[in-house]
């Protein structure tokens, strides 16, 4: 199966956004990229951080570059995680801050991954087989089923500052940041037990979305000079992308189905209880 749709385009243009924003302020991702200052060349560091950016997104926006430019995606995302996010997830591993950071940049590992595994064929130049097919994105699925939670639990510890994220027009807005992160926790939980996981994938994706287009973006309008803002704008983005190329991994499948078999590459076929599982599929 290949990833065509509009979520693979929005991971790469906001991959992009956030790349040519870091290389106009010099600098790494704020939160996100949690590079310390004392870090040895860390300017120049952060401007090769913007340029790789730049360049695998660009690459994903077409077929012939998207194998080597998701694997580097995938790469990149996941030494952003195991460096700059799990050491302070180990060194405070009670402060859930660390592990919400964590979960965001595990749904941009998991949208690479998948891009990867369902577009990668043994004729490709960067092909390994344990990252492609189907059982590679059932994995990668569980990797942002594993982290959206870790997000929804930021709501609930840290309530007062979702509260101050919520529009003021809303009436009820503490209800609004616990509703959002349980939803968070409900769809990480739906997807990761196959229970009718198509639909958690895309309502999560629509509420990362709602929260891009009411959180975000009126927050970059009020304060335009404010780089925080910009920075979190496009993050969302990406995170909503990645959300979108979850989804979009389960196309075939019913939105209503409650378990569902990753989907599998064409001409493969692997038997389940004597049955092929493509038939068996067709059941569900």
């Amino acid at each position: 199966m290949r990833i065509t749709g509009m979520g693979r385009l929005l991971f790469a243009l906001s991959l992009l956004a956030l790349g040519v924003f870091g290389l106009y302020s010099d600098d790494f991702a704020l939160v996100w990229q949690p590079v310390p200052a004392g870090v040895p060349g860390r300017a120049l560091l952060a401007y090769v951080s913007g340029i790789i950016l730049c360049a695998m997104s660009v690459g994903l926006l077409t077929r012939r570059t998207l194998v080597p430019a998701s694997f580097v995606a995938c790469l990149y995302t996941l030494v952003w995680l195991l460096a700059l996010h799990i050491p302070h997830v180990i060194a405070q591993p009670l402060v859930e801050g660390n592990w919400g950071a964590s979960g965001e940049i595990m749904t941009l590992v998991s949208a690479s991954w998948i891009l990867y595994a369902s577009s990668a064929t043994p004729g490709s130049r960067l092909y390994f087989p344990s990252l492609v097919g189907a059982k590679a994105i059932r994995r990668a699925r569980m990797l942002f089923a594993v982290g959206v939670p870790l997000i929804g639990l930021e709501h609930f510890i840290y309530a007062s500052d979702t509260v101050n994220l919520v529009p003021a027009w809303l009436p009820g807005r503490l209800g609004w940041a616990y509703f959002t992160g349980a939803a968070h926790i409900a769809a990480g939980l739906a997807i990761l037990l196959s229970v009718i996981p198509r639909l958690a994938a895309v309502l999560e994706t629509l509420m990362m979305g709602i929260f891009t287009v009411l959180v975000w973006i009126p927050a970059v309008a009020a304060n335009p000079a404010q780089r925080f803002d910009w920075t979190a704008l496009w993050m969302s983005a990406v995170i909503t992308a990645a959300g979108w190329v979850a989804a979009e991994s389960y196309r075939g499948i019913g939105y209503a189905t409650q378990r569902a078999f990753p989907p599998l590459p064409s001409g493969e076929r692997t038997e389940v209880r004597g049955q092929p599982r493509d038939e068996l599929s067709k059941k569900h």
